[in-house]
């Protein structure tokens, strides 16, 4: 039995990172006395893997993993037991059964993701960004220059900005998260704060990502994104 489990990260765990959140979730499975498959060979290991890094100090309501169980468990029953070992900070939001197969790995469905950028203290955005916001996206490209480990590169950024608003809270982006093109929302809202001529000492800020989504399009150059959880289904 394959599950994806969807849980988030908040509070002081944050700052946890990517690694250290994986060993979490191993022991967290063997407290909960799950049926976890393991690996093969010399150094057994729990068959999980993550959708998709998040960075330290950004929280989530939207996390993702795949586990492997020997046999079949009702979700309601794994989101308990796992529940039960959780600490404070991180919380399981739900577990849907998925089938099997290279296709359906968590990690290469990801395809875009969607973030709330807050500002700290009583800061807040001003109406006028909303035009400014507008007339940032009708730009046909936004070129930016991207750090890698061994160069630099130029790219467009316009491409992977599916969506950006003015929120209740403050700007809300939906951004191209794929390992391919995989978008921070810290460039992009570098990359709008200098188009608007805005001080962004004025604006710290905290990234919250909401959610992670596949796209279901057959045809290019089209979205229909749907929640990783939506393409599992629950088992009583």
């Amino acid at each position: 039995m394959k599950v994806r489990i969807k849980f988030s990260k908040e509070g002081y765990l944050k700052f946890i990172g990517h690694l250290d959140t994986m060993r979490y979730f191993q022991k967290a499975l063997r407290r909960a006395g799950l049926p976890v498959a393991y690996s093969e060979g010399f150094s057994p290991h729990i068959i999980m893997s993550f959708a998709s890094p998040l960075g330290v100090g950004v929280t989530s309501s939207g996390e993702y993993f795949d586990v492997q169980f020997t046999e079949e468990v009702s979700t309601d029953e794994i989101e308990r037991r796992l529940n039960e070992t959780m600490v404070e900070g991180i919380r399981i939001l739900c577990a849907r059964k998925v089938e099997d197969g290279k296709a359906s790995k968590a990690m290469s469905l990801v395809e875009a993701a969607d973030y709330e950028i807050t500002f700290c203290g009583e800061q807040r955005p001003e109406e006028w960004w909303s035009e400014k916001i507008c007339s940032f996206l009708a730009q046909k490209e936004i070129p930016v220059t991207k750090k890698t480990k061994r160069n630099e590169k130029s790219v467009d950024l316009r491409p992977n900005i599916h969506e950006m608003r003015l929120s209740n809270q403050g700007i809300f982006m939906r951004l191209s998260a794929a390992s391919r093109n995989y978008t921070k929302p810290e460039l992009v809202l570098e990359n709008f704060f200098a188009y608007a001529d805005i001080s962004p000492e004025q604006y710290p800020y905290q990234i919250h990502r909401c959610e992670l989504y596949a796209d279901l399009a057959q045809e290019e150059n089209l979205h229909r994104f749907v929640p990783l959880a939506d393409l599992g289904e629950r088992i009583e």
